[in-house]
């Protein structure tokens, strides 16, 4: 099966409603319109982009450095190609999942129908398993990681960068290959304040 970051990952994925596809330097202005967004960008670890130049080296960074490893995709409405969100896999060992949607796209289940392709996607890869954190802030973000199978594992505090606030945060798992055992402790061994909540 094909791991994590070879050239042989799915490109376009369909859903009943959408398609997930590569970001190109024609979606800068789409990427602007998201990640721009202040409210959008509230519970992301980024700044918003402050121009549409920001936006053009951003997707540079996406196709350079984020894809190479990992998973990003544009999430775009079968209707119209112009993305209106995206969702990512990271490559690194926590395998995080991640995803962002423009305002006006909320509470329409687009997250939720996104992170499920990706995650089926990733049962044909040797992704073990994925993970997922939400500011507890934020709880309509855990509701889309359990509606993707997602399971809640523990909380921890972390200084967060490159924002420097004060997070506690939720973390999800869903193991893919089939060890239900499994939970990802980096973030409950690196950071002091951890705890379990009952949810």
């Amino acid at each position: 099966m094909p791991a994590c970051g070879t050239g042989t990952k799915m490109d376009r994925i369909e859903t009943e409603r959408l398609i997930l596809r590569r970001f190109t330097e024609t979606d800068a202005d789409a990427l602007f319109a998201l990640l721009g967004d202040e409210e959008v960008n509230t519970f992301l670890p980024m700044f918003p982009l402050k121009d549409i130049g920001e936006a053009r080296q951003y997707l540079r960074h996406i196709e350079n450095h984020i894809r190479r490893k990992g998973f990003y995709y544009a999430v775009c409405p079968k209707e119209d190609d112009r993305p209106v969100g995206c969702v990512h896999v990271s490559g690194d060992d926590s395998h995080d999942l991640g995803y962002s949607l423009r305002k006006e796209f909320w509470h329409k289940g687009i997250c939720t129908e996104a992170c499920r392709a990706v995650i089926d996607m990733l049962r044909r890869t040797d992704v073990p398993y994925v993970t997922a954190t939400h500011d507890v802030n934020n709880p309509r973000s855990g509701k889309v990681m359990q509606a993707a199978g997602m399971t809640y594992r523990y909380s921890y505090e972390e200084l967060w960068q490159p924002k420097n606030i004060r997070v506690t945060f939720r973390m999800y798992q869903l193991n893919l290959d089939g060890r239900q055992d499994r939970t990802y402790k980096k973030y409950w061994n690196e950071y002091p304040v951890h705890f379990i909540e009952e949810l």
